[in-house]
Order: structure tokens, then C-alpha cells, then sequence
């Protein structure tokens, strides 16, 4: 550990554990109607679709960081609450692809809407340039981790 640390660094560290442990305990999509871990899944398959990426079990399992084996257990899962579905890949036809149903699609949008609220609260009294400074600089350190 080094002598003298920036002290910004040291309380967006802090912070980040705080987020971390909030999302670990599902703080965000505990009002939902469905398994919390199947959320997390959703919320990958939606972004794959989004970016126009043929979603996988083994993709999945990479963006969810599990284990092969745990993310079809998932995906199995996800099927089942009628979020999911499987499709031929037209590519390999060992292989199935992955795509949200409607109701998949209205999970995703229900759970996105009580996280935007649950933010605009946390938000509450910050003035417009704040909340627009806040969300650029987030970003801009998101994209830097992903980098």
C-alpha cells in the first residue's frame, strides 16, 4: 500500500464497494416479480440484442462472469419464466442463440424503470447541471474500466 493515496481514488473506491454490496444484496431489483439472478441475465441478453450481437450461453457466461455450466442453468431458468428464448444460429446449427420474449422485453423496462427511479430519488435536490455533470463523468469512468 503506497504511503499517500489520492483521495479522490481512495473515496470512488469506497463508493464503488458500497454500489457493489447494494447490487450483491439485489437492492435494486428486489421489488421484482422475478429471481433477481434471472434480471442480470435479461439485462445481458437485452444489451447483446441492442448492440446487434448473437447472444450465446457462452457469451452469457463470459458477461455474467460464471461459469459455463452456471449461465445454462440460467439461461434454462430464464427459459422457463417464459423471459428467454432459444433460436437456430443460421451460422452453426449445433449452436442456439438467445432473445428476449415480450415478456422478457416488459421485465427488462419494468426493473430499468424502478432503477431510474430509485436514482432520480438518490438524486433528489441536485441541480440539472449537477445530475448531467454526475452522469457524464460516471460514464466516462465506466468506459475508462472497460477500456
Amino acid at each position: 500500500m503506497r504511503d499517500k493515496q489520492d483521495f479522490s481514488v481512495v473515496a470512488v473506491e469506497r463508493a464503488m464497494v458500497r454500489v457493489r454490496r447494494r447490487q450483491t444484496r439485489r437492492a435494486l431489483a428486489s421489488e421484482a416479480a422475478v429471481d433477481p439472478t434471472l434480471t442480470a441475465l435479461a439485462d445481458a441478453v437485452e444489451g447483446e440484442q441492442q448492440a446487434a450481437r448473437p447472444c450465446s450461453v457462452t457469451s452469457l457466461a463470459e458477461l455474467l462472469s460464471v461459469d459455463q455450466p452456471r449461465a445454462s442453468r440460467l439461461v434454462a431458468k430464464a427459459v422457463a419464466a417464459g423471459l428467454v428464448r432459444r433460436i437456430a444460429d443460421q451460422d452453426d446449427g449445433r449452436r442456439s442463440l438467445l432473445e428476449l420474449t415480450e415478456a422478457g422485453w416488459a421485465h427488462v423496462e419494468e426493473v430499468r424503470l424502478r432503477r431510474q427511479e430509485r436514482f432520480a430519488a438518490a438524486m433528489r435536490g441536485w441541480s440539472a447541471k449537477e445530475r448531467a455533470d454526475f452522469a457524464e463523468l460516471l460514464t466516462r469512468f465506466v468506459d475508462a474500466l472497460d477500456g
